[in-house]
This record gives structure tokens, sequence and C-alpha cells, in this order.
């Protein structure tokens, strides 16, 4: 069962939604991010580093895996495209339990493959297209 669900019609309420899914969160740091291609994860998640104050540009780290900004206020947070990896053995190799434990923001897409190790507090916030709209529902897992 949702914790909240959310109609987004338009780019402009995607601020708003940004603050909505961070204040959900608090106290946790390590959010989930699920759905289609193309449903608008990396685009939420760039409301949500906007909201958390990153100064930088925000990409998809499809390549790098992992992309890491810092925030006005020295926070650390590191952004996962785990579309790409075809193991949970991979994520270790990339030090993913170690960025979980870190204590600072994990914004993770396509998260499925390492859920398992994904035991803390978190929040999963899965978009379904409908039409022109996107459904947000976000719960909140501890």
């Amino acid at each position: 069962m949702p914790t909240a669900s959310i109609e987004v019609s338009h780019l402009s309420e995607l601020p708003q939604l940004a603050k909505e899914v961070i204040d959900l969160a608090k106290p946790a740091k390590i959010l989930l991010f699920k759905g289609d291609l193309g449903s608008g994860k990396t685009t939420l998640i760039k409301n949500i580093c906007n909201f958390l104050n990153v100064n930088e540009e925000v990409t998809s780290p499809t390549f790098s895996l992992v992309n890491q900004y810092e925030n006005k206020e020295g926070e650390k947070i590191y952004h996962f495209d785990l579309y790409r990896l075809e193991s949970l053995e991979e994520a270790l190799d990339i030090g993913f339990e170690e960025y979980l434990d870190s204590g600072n923001w994990c914004l993770i897409e396509w998260p499925e493959i390492a859920e398992e190790l994904i035991d803390g507090d978190h929040l999963i916030v899965e978009i379904k297209v409908v039409g022109e709209q996107r459904i947000v529902n976000i719960s909140k897992q501890n």
C-alpha cells in the first residue's frame, strides 16, 4: 500500500513533487526509483537534486553507473542507474553496499537487481505512465 499517490500532469509540478518525496523519505536517505523506460525517473531525480541544493548539472549515470554530486551544505548525493547491471555481483563490484552505508543520499534508478542489499529504511518511488500523466506511488519501507 503506497504511503502517497500523486498525479503529475505537467513538468511544472515536479519541484513540489521533489519536496514531497524528500519530506516523506526523511530520515531515510535511500530512494529507489522504479518505472518503465522514459517514465521520468531521471527528470524527477534532477528536481530532487535541485531541491537538495545541488549546483552542478545532474545527468543520467547510465554508462558510469553512479554520479556523485555535492550540495551547498557539503552533503554528498549519489545517483545510480543500475539498468546495465546483469548480476548482484556487479553491484557489489562497484561498492554499492558502501554507498548505501555511507549515510549520504542514494538515489537509485532501476534498483531491482540489487534490491536485496537494501535492508534499512528507504523509500520506493514508482512512476506509472497513464496517457500524458504520471502516477507516482511512494512507499516508505523499513
